[in-house]
């Protein structure tokens, strides 16, 4: 998993990556390429 001050860039990276809010914190969540994954801060 990636941690980024920002993870806009990181969303357009692939078609089904969703922006997930958990616990205070941003993810990246990609159900079919789990390499997307990615959190914020």
């Amino acid at each position: 998993m990636k941690v980024k001050n920002s993870l806009r860039a990181l969303r357009k990276r692939h078609r089904d990556n969703r922006l997930v809010r958990r616990r205070g914190r941003v993810y990246i969540i990609n159900k079919t390429n789990r390499r997307f994954k990615a959190r914020q801060g």
